[in-house]
């Protein structure tokens, strides 16, 4: 094992874009970050820390899971987990969330965002920058709402559902497990599990495995 991987700071699985930009919201917040965890650019430098294989990850290590893909996500998470890696949640300082709102281990909150009040976030979810979750929504575990998503209050998202860049999810409505909801989709049904939605109103493509 790389005799980096015990120095203090967080580790980020994922040296790609929503890794650097989980890098991004931990500078911001002030937390230290040790290094990347991923296979494919293992032994390589990114925005000037190192890459190590997930693998390496030490007992006690704080991590956070920076990949946009629920599956790899939750893989990933496993991996660590066994590892006796720490996750770790990350909330910019101009993201706001609101009281009585919860927030699982490993989730993502980047800059810019709104968690309202009395929501719930599943582990290793992530609210992307300038996306919004409105009142009394109970996300599931690695949900993913994209860049300038609009869940509406009292939605349930189960888990590895992903809400598309600009898509509306409106008031009270369903999305099943697994389900991904296109860019600039406007939500007006409950989305069956493992379903993929576009348009407006949001009707099904295809279904993908939940």
């Amino acid at each position: 094992m790389p005799s980096d991987t015990a120095r203090p700071g967080l580790w980020i699985a994922g040296a790609g874009g929503v890794g650097r930009e989980a890098l991004d919201t931990a500078l911001a917040a002030g937390v230290p970050v040790a290094g990347f965890l991923d296979d494919h650019s293992h032994g390589a430098t990114v925005r000037g820390l190192p890459v190590r294989r997930p693998a390496d990850l030490g007992r006690g290590a704080p991590y956070l899971v920076g990949i946009a893909d629920p599956a790899v996500r939750h893989r990933l998470a496993a991996l660590l987990d066994g590892l006796g890696g720490e996750p770790v949640t990350l909330v910019h300082p101009r993201a706001l969330v609101a009281p009585e709102t919860v927030l699982g281990p490993g989730c993502l909150v980047m800059g810019g965002a709104y968690v309202s009040s009395s929501v719930r976030l599943g582990a290793h979810s992530q609210v992307h920058y300038n996306a919004t979750v409105g009142h009394d929504t109970v996300c599931g575990e690695r949900v993913t709402v994209y860049p300038g998503g609009n869940v509406s209050g009292s939605v349930l998202l189960a888990d590895a559902v992903t809400v598309g860049s600009n898509a509306v999810v409106l008031q009270g409505r369903r999305v099943g497990t697994g389900a991904f909801v296109g860019a600039a989709a406007v939500v007006t049904r409950d989305v069956p599990p493992g379903e993929v939605v576009a348009g407006s109103p949001a009707r099904p493509l295809r279904r993908t495995a939940p």
